[in-house]
């Protein structure tokens, strides 16, 4: 679940960096869209290279939500009785992890269907990104889906980052208020980055 967990993280940082580039305007935005299915040539064949990375991070998907399900299995087997007290001291986010992650998984399929095959986009044009994010962001739903789901993926990463490091020995004593400060500047980070795309096009900025 950590390895997995760290695989999306690394993609999410690759991803909201290429987001931002629709603040430099549609021709540098839709020159990266052609780019992701460019990648790897001329060693590659033509979207290769993304069809690569996306079996990578399907695979990672996957193996997050199989994970996550055997250590809540393993976790009910071990305790099958509820606590009475239950521990005030979890924060938010590590008691909404489970619905986090659900909340994550069905904007997943949203966001394939939305830009990727453009099947609930209404004003889709195939080929040109930069349009269709405008699109998809110049409604009110739009926006609420992507917003809403981006602040479950923060506070997912806030949790899962820390998380990830203490599964795979990286946390001790001495590090822990380190790792627990990257793990907030990362969420806060991504998120903001996320956002900061459908709140342009809301505001404006980006049209």
């Amino acid at each position: 679940m950590a390895v997995s967990g760290l695989v999306m993280i690394a993609y999410l940082v690759a991803h909201v960096m290429g987001n931002l580039k629709v603040f430099f305007g549609p021709g540098e935005f839709n020159a990266y869209g052609h780019w992701l299915r460019t990648m790897g040539e001329p060693v590659l064949h033509h979207e290769w290279g993304l069809w690569i990375a996306r079996v990578v991070l399907l695979t990672a998907v996957i193996a997050h939500g199989v994970s996550a399900y055997q250590l809540s299995r393993r976790d009910i087997r071990a305790r099958p009785t509820a606590y009475v007290h239950k521990r005030r001291r979890a924060s938010y986010a590590t008691r909404t992890m489970r619905w986090g992650g659900v909340i994550v998984a069905l904007f997943i399929v949203w966001h394939i269907l939305d830009l990727t095959t453009l099947t609930v986009n209404p004003h889709a044009q195939a080929g040109h990104p930069y349009e269709n994010v405008v699109a998809t962001f110049s409604t009110w739903y739009g926006n609420v889906i992507y917003i809403v789901a981006m602040l479950a993926v923060g506070l997912h990463i806030r949790h899962g980052f820390w998380s990830a490091a203490q599964t795979l020995g990286v946390g001790n004593a001495t590090r822990d208020r380190a790792l627990k400060t990257l793990a907030d500047v990362l969420a806060l980070a991504l998120t903001a980055g996320f956002v900061s795309v459908p709140v342009a096009v809301m505001t404006g900025v980006v049209s």
